[in-house]
């Protein structure tokens, strides 16, 4: 219940502006500096008697192929260099200064690629997404390419650089199938707005025709389907299907945001899968033989356990998460240390001043049925009602707490992983609101939906704590705070795009953070474009 504020909306003049873009190009000149200094001390890499290796038209491809990945090809110079790369090929053999520059042109390209697969293009911390270290152990893309290329294995480097993520593999492959729908007639125009502005079951429309052939192409209505002649049948269940794929109520019911989804290209698409599997390069996922990974747009949080290579997940669930626009949940990773069984809840500061101080003078008789209590700054309680309690929390010489019990904001339990801006998973005395398809309704802690369960996985390593045990100590209305074992990372994760049981899954940009990622990807390759043209 921790409450953090809303980041600003950004533009590309704001964090992504001239001190950014000079940022990236020192960056790749340091680059380009270590590069040349090797290439002018060892042997050339790509080049044997004055023409290119298998080993270049190797790496030119590859690069050329960067868009399989979501990576663009042309931050590589990837056309330039397999255009020089075939010239040098054929014909005379080039100048010695010119096979000088192509080594180092490819060598650099090479490296920036195979640094971009493994940490990504953008630090999240410019996202203020507050990783610790996204892609864990140390990675040298120079050591790397080198060993790469005297073992003739750079095709497998480049494998293996990727992360080794069920997912990642999962989101190439929708981004190929999505590639391919991109100039699909079925997108050629927009579907019609509904008579009422909402298409029912039942009804005639006048967009069946482009309505079938979208959710053919999506695959969520059979392609050897026959053409109803009213909304009605399979393709009311195709469109069920649709809306389950994008965070929507399966009702059949064609309102304002199922159209809004329905009339997404296909490249808008495209991109939010490329950002997707951006985000999957750095954030550090499945690191530990235990984590449990909230993705916010999505409002779900899974627990996952890694043994012999093996990813299995063991709890899914709902979540209500940070308001989009007031108390956003922000996006980093901690380790689980504690549970609270019966947990106070301390009101923080800023929710007291705005909220629940102004309530109290309004209705004192709040305080009681609340179950509040003062708290002096030296741990003394004062369990009455008065206004001078209520000066001594405006001046913060006090505060408000919640005692344990059925109106207690944090329910019956709390997870607890440090961190700077004192976000935690916990309970919550309100579980109705976890029936809404969007669900960011708190001051920027985490709801979750079913507390019991994902207790039993974090004490899963402590036999001891059966469910019934966890039960009894959530009910019993005294506060008990109990210290894990075995820590294990927590990690918030922002994604819209996710497949689920071999469907993709897309999610609103709730906090924009999509298109801030896609501002700064965007200024980043106007940087590369300058120094590739040099």
């Amino acid at each position: 219940m921790s409450r953090t504020s809303s980041p600003p909306a950004r533009t590309s003049t704001g964090r992504f502006g001239r001190w950014h873009l000079s940022a990236i190009c020192l960056t790749i000149g340091l680059a380009i500096v270590s590069i040349r200094s090797a290439v002018a001390a060892d042997t050339l890499l790509w080049f044997s008697d004055g023409r290119p290796t298998a080993t270049a038209r190797t790496a030119a491809d590859l690069l050329a192929s960067a868009a399989d990945d979501g990576l663009n090809a042309n931050d590589y110079g990837a056309d330039l260099l397999r255009n020089a790369i075939e010239n040098a090929a054929s014909g005379h053999a080039p100048a010695n200064d010119t096979v000088i520059q192509l080594e180092r042109s490819l060598t650099s390209a090479t490296r920036r690629y195979l640094a971009d697969l493994h940490y990504g293009r953008i630090d999240p911390q410019q996202l203020e997404e507050k990783y610790s270290g996204a892609s864990g152990k140390r990675f040298d893309p120079d050591a790397w390419l080198i060993s790469a290329i005297a073992d003739h294995r750079l095709p497998e480097a480049v494998r293996n650089v990727k992360p080794q993520l069920p997912q990642y593999n999962e989101l190439r492959e929708v981004l190929a199938r999505y590639r391919r729908l991109v100039g699909n007639p079925a997108w050629q125009k927009a579907l019609a707005v509904p008579a009422d502005g909402k298409l029912q079951p039942g009804q005639p429309y006048a967009g069946i025709s482009i309505l079938s052939l979208r959710l053919k192409a999506l695959g969520d209505l059979l392609a050897n389907g026959v053409l109803p002649t009213l909304y009605e049948g399979s393709l009311v269940d195709s469109v069920k299907s649709f809306q389950e794929r994008h965070g929507l109520t399966p009702d059949g019911v064609v309102g304002k945001s199922t159209l809004e989804q329905l009339n997404v290209t296909p490249e808008a698409r495209v991109r939010q899968i490329e950002l997707a599997l951006e985000r999957l390069r750095w954030t550090p996922l499945l690191q530990a033989p235990r984590a449990i990974v909230v993705n916010i747009p999505e409002f779900r949080v899974r627990a996952y356990e890694v043994r012999d290579g093996k990813v299995e997940m063991k709890v899914a669930m709902n979540i209500i998460v940070g308001n989009a626009n007031k108390t956003r949940t922000p996006i980093f990773d901690a380790e689980m240390r504690f549970v609270e069984f019966s947990p106070y809840w301390n009101i923080p500061p800023s929710i007291a001043r705005d909220e629940t101080l102004p309530k109290l003078r309004r209705e004192p008789g709040y305080f009681d049925q609340q179950g509040f209590e003062f708290v002096s700054r030296d741990g003394k309680v004062v369990s009455d009602y008065s206004e001078a309690s209520l000066d001594a929390v405006q001046r913060g010489e006090m505060r408000i707490r919640q005692k344990p019990g059925a109106k207690n904001a944090l329910g019956d339990i709390k997870f607890i992983f440090p961190n700077s801006d004192n976000i935690y998973l916990h309970h919550t005395p309100t579980p109705q609101l976890f029936k809404r398809d969007r669900r960011d309704f708190s001051h920027g802690c985490i709801r979750v939906e079913e507390p019991v369960a994902l207790a039993k996985f974090v004490l899963a390593d402590e036999p001891e704590w059966t469910e019934e045990r966890i039960v009894q100590a959530m009910t019993k209305g005294r506060s008990a705070t109990l210290r894990l074992k075995e820590p294990f990372p927590v990690i918030i994760a922002y994604s819209t795009t996710v497949v689920r049981d071999g469907r993709i899954h897309f999610f609103p940009d709730i906090y924009g953070q999509d298109k801030v990622l896609d501002n700064a990807l965007g200024q980043r390759s106007q940087s590369l474009r300058a120094v590739n043209s040099n």
